[in-house]
């Protein structure tokens, strides 16, 4: 899902240095005297008495002045006692999504994802075991926290239920076309655009040998991957061909990949 280009956990000042707004110490102006304010830098200490600690940090570009260090932001959470080793060596490694803001309009959001060693590739888990579990601000506790993962990671079986029941899933040529158009579909959702049949095939093929087989998780994997980082081309109503672009912003990012991975599951056997 996410540009996560390395292994390594990300230190405070690596995360201020690309999402300052993680940091701020103080509710925005705007904010009632009922507002609560909790730090994400808080949650981020007790991510880690929990062993979970960040490997990604993003925020939204704030389109107001005043808004700045307040806007919404994402902080990635991984265990490296938490992983799922598949028998043909596919390793995943289970995340937890945190977003939240400083300026009274959002609350903890926790959100179950996948990351695959294999091709550095973040998913997020989209489905009625995985809803989005929200927080609020106002009676935040460890305790609560410490109940809140240990059900996140007491649900992993069913992930890896899921992974191996798209694993033995294999897809004739068409299928993989068709999923590869319906999943396309929603990255350019409600534009009424086209693309031509390369298009289609071009986000299906894989960009490594060892996305080469066609079972359902592998196909998803790699289709996810070249439409998340614009690798195909479309038509627009006026018959113009235009280049894709990457996925920038993480809220456009986890909505997409949330609606592509219950689609790709409509295809499991």
């Amino acid at each position: 899902m996410l540009n996560l280009n390395s292994n390594k956990f990300l230190s405070k000042k690596q995360i201020n240095d690309v999402a300052p707004s993680v940091f701020t110490n103080h509710p925005s102006s705007d904010v009632t005297e009922k507002y609560t304010f909790i730090p994400t830098e808080k949650v981020i200490d007790d991510m880690e008495m929990l062993g979970w600690k960040p490997v990604d940090a993003k925020e939204v570009k704030a389109r107001k002045k005043e808004t700045i260090g307040y806007q919404k932001h994402l902080i990635v959470f991984r265990n490296d006692d938490v992983v799922i080793n598949g028998e043909d060596g596919d390793t995943v490694f289970p995340q937890i999504l945190l977003t939240n803001s400083h300026d009274g309009k959002n609350s903890f959001q926790f959100t179950a994802g996948l990351f695959r060693m294999i091709c550095e590739n973040g998913l997020v888990i989209a489905d009625t075991e995985f809803e989005d579990i929200k927080m609020r601000h106002m009676g935040y506790t460890f305790e609560d926290l410490q109940v809140l993962i240990k059900d996140m990671v007491e649900k992993l079986p069913l992930t890896v239920s899921a992974m191996n029941n798209m694993k033995n899933t294999q897809l004739e040529e068409d299928k993989i076309l068709d999923l590869a158009k319906e999943l396309l579909d929603i990255r350019i959702e409600g534009t009424q655009n086209t693309y031509p049949v390369e298009a289609i095939k071009e986000v299906a093929n894989s960009q490594r040998k060892e996305d080469n087989n066609d079972d359902l998780w592998t196909v998803f994997n790699r289709i996810q991957e070249n439409i998340i980082e614009g690798n195909f081309e479309y038509k627009t109503p006026s018959g113009k061909v235009r280049q894709a672009r990457i996925i920038k912003n993480f809220k456009q990012d986890m909505d997409v990949n949330k609606k592509m991975f219950i689609k790709a599951i409509e295809y499991a056997a």
